[in-house]
């Protein structure tokens, strides 16, 4: 069994988890003060967002130099100081690795534009001369909304980006790239990392002839922006990248890790990425965009490839109390629904203290989405919000210093959420996340679906039933002693039996 199997792990957003220097953004030493909370909350590992010399075009998933730390979040012996004290309190540190493209300032890059067509410098990135009307040489667009190619005036020719222009794709048939991206495995490795979580680990190769995607019909499952991406993610060549990657991760030890976010929604096409001698784990994004509904919410698990890592709400995306109408007795339920399933389970900063998505105003917002769509898309801003640590120390309570502004806007009322607010509180939604992850090893076997009068939504893991009242009417409660309900006023589980609509218990049958 390795480490990984039932463990929780948190991703740190860490722009936005704590600022230790003072400048309105988290950064290395600010995570590290916060260790201790971690170990506190009961979870296993940290996932820590990309803290690499950037731009910042993308907060940090633009890549300058994916071997060095940007002086805006630290410095490598910062990160050193990190890994020892997370080991110290026995919790596994993973960090991003982006290996489908780098920043436009990278080194490679200043290369090829300043390259003649066809020289080798070139290479390395995904150049197309223009199509016979002048313009890009095929149909792709970008994640971020517009053409997924740029026009480079000084040598007529397009460069790829599959995400913002200052992102270009990496040509991972030039075996200079897979070269590099090992030796950045390594750097890590060396310096005690425990584990990478893959950025878009299924757009690596691209189609060799670079053929336009087909429009989505409806039938299709990786829909963006009406077209199928065929041609553009999931290319059969990935596959031996990560077979290359496992060999060498566990040249360092079996109890390395690779989890890759494979943003596919067929499961068939995800599962094909673990395997005995690929990746370990992909995460599950299934959960990520369901309503609180049974059927979506089963649908969800079931389609779901093994090994997978659950998720309800990540960097990219809503976060889940929002997603389920802004009641906060369904994000307590969620919690429980989480933690109850087998494998592993990723929880994004903030959720464990209950948070929404912020409002942010449309002059502090800073994702390229926003701007690439033209204003029409919101974009990530109102999941990224910095943490609230302290009650009352707006604007930024606790995250930064007194005086200094976070980098977006905070709620006014986020004091309120805070850590400092609900640690000592036995019905805050954080103690339920405490007790539940205190309680989630004794879960143990596979998951075993429940036809229960009970609940709408039932499954059984070992010796514990899951049920979740996701309707409209409380529901009775069946036969067995309750282990950890959800709800912030629990009386009734004990006097009347009944579950209450948006709420959930772990119990033990009879």
């Amino acid at each position: 069994m390795t480490w990984w199997d039932g463990a929780t792990v948190y991703q740190c957003y860490i722009r936005s988890f704590a600022d230790g220097n003072g400048d309105g953004v988290g950064d290395l030493i600010g995570l590290r003060s916060r260790l201790a909370y971690l170990k506190w909350l009961g979870v296993d590992a940290v996932w820590i967002t990309p803290f690499y010399r950037s731009p910042m075009v993308d907060h940090g998933y633009d890549v300058s130099d994916p071997r060095d730390a940007d002086p805006l979040f630290g410095t490598l012996a910062d990160f050193d100081g990190l890994v020892d004290e997370a080991h110290r309190l026995g919790l596994r540190v993973l960090i991003d690795v982006i290996p489908n493209h780098t920043s436009d300032r990278h080194p490679w890059f200043q290369a090829a534009l300043a390259a003649p067509v066809g020289a080798p410098e070139r290479d390395r990135y995904i150049w197309r001369d223009p199509a016979p009307d002048g313009g890009p040489p095929n149909n792709w667009r970008s994640v971020f909304g517009g053409p997924a190619w740029t026009l480079d005036e000084r040598s007529g020719q397009f460069w790829l980006h599959l995400f913002a222009p200052e992102q270009p794709d990496l040509n991972w048939r030039n075996p200079e790239v897979a070269a590099d991206a090992e030796a950045t495995l390594r750097f890590w490795l060396d310096r005690g990392v425990d584990g990478f979580r893959i950025d878009v680990a299924h757009g690596l190769f691209k189609d060799a002839r670079l053929r336009d995607n087909p429009e989505w019909t409806g039938e299709g499952v990786k829909e963006l922006w009406g077209m199928e991406q065929r041609h553009s993610f999931d290319q059969p060549e990935v596959h031996d990248v990560y077979r290359r990657w496992r060999r060498l991760v566990e040249s360092y030890g079996e109890d390395r890790v690779l989890l890759g976010e494979v943003f596919l929604w067929d499961p068939a096409r995800v599962a094909a990425y673990v395997r005995e001698d690929e990746l370990h784990l992909a995460f599950s994004f299934m959960l990520l965009g369901q309503r609180w509904e049974a059927d979506n919410l089963r649908r969800a698990i079931e389609w779901s490839a093994q090994n997978s890592a659950w998720a309800l709400s990540n960097h990219d995306l809503p976060r889940h109390a929002t997603r389920f109408g802004g009641v906060v007795e369904r994000a307590r339920a969620a919690a429980l629904l989480l933690l109850g399933l087998p494998g592993t389970a990723v929880l994004y900063q903030g959720e464990e203290l209950g948070l929404e998505d912020a409002e942010v105003p449309e002059e502090a917002r800073q994702d390229p989405i926003w701007f690439r769509s033209g204003g029409t898309v919101t974009g990530r801003d109102p999941s990224r919000v910095p943490l609230p640590w302290a009650v009352s120390r707006p604007p930024a309570f606790g995250f930064c210093p007194d005086g200094v502004s976070p980098w977006l806007p905070m709620p006014a009322d986020w004091g309120e959420r805070s850590v400092e607010a609900q640690q000592d509180d036995g019905a805050s939604i954080l103690s339920l996340y405490r007790r539940a992850l205190v309680l989630r090893p004794t879960l143990s076997g596979p998951l075993e679906w429940l036809d229960s009068s009970a609940a709408p939504f039932a499954y059984r893991r070992g010796e514990v039933d899951v049920l979740v009242n996701v309707g409209d009417a409380p529901v009775p409660l069946p036969a067995g002693d309750v282990i950890l309900w959800s709800a912030s006023t629990p009386l009734g589980l004990r006097s009347t039996r009944v579950l209450p609509p948006d709420s959930a218990v772990w119990l033990h049958p009879r």
